[in-house]
């Protein structure tokens, strides 16, 4: 299968990081499962986490929980370099590897850290997806940028207020 082939039936996310959300995790975490069904009732079934803390994590988390259920689908990480989480706490680290563990493929989209890495993670989702799922607060960042991204390269974005 072609990579515009395969790209057809795939979904990005997007979202800040805890700290940044202003609704609690329990609710972003509703709205995200029930974007993730409805992602695949209309034919997706690749899912794409950047793996950063807060709404990717939690992404991941929901994909593998419906691929558990016996939902046909599957998660792709898409990491910025290698030890991204060494900062993390260690609920957090624990997330991280459990995640990539249990992942269907993982890709590290840069060789080491850059000012830049994360955009690059991002703009590498947007283009290996049909569909971005976005989690935002209306601030500034990165959950910004991929969105403008997306909405410039022409892939719609469902937007789940963060």
């Amino acid at each position: 299968m072609t990579e515009f082939k395969k790209r057809r039936h795939r979904v990005c996310f997007t979202g800040h990081r805890p700290e940044k959300l202003t609704r609690s995790e329990v609710a972003i975490r509703k709205d995200l499962e029930i974007q993730i069904c409805q992602a695949v009732a209309d034919g997706l079934n690749v899912f794409i986490t950047g793996m950063a803390r807060g709404v990717d994590i939690w992404a991941a988390q929901i994909v593998l929980k419906l691929r558990g259920a016996g939902y046909p689908i599957k998660l792709m990480c898409a990491c910025p370099y290698v030890g991204f989480e060494t900062g993390w706490n260690q609920d957090w680290q624990r997330q991280y590897i459990e995640i990539l563990a249990a992942a269907d493929f993982v890709k590290y989209v840069c060789e080491d850290y850059s000012r830049s890495c994360f955009q690059i993670r991002n703009e590498w989702m947007v283009n290996h997806a049909a569909r971005v799922i976005a989690v935002f607060n209306g601030e500034k960042g990165g959950t910004k940028n991929t969105i403008d991204y997306a909405a410039k390269v022409g892939v719609p974005i469902v937007c789940i207020n963060g």
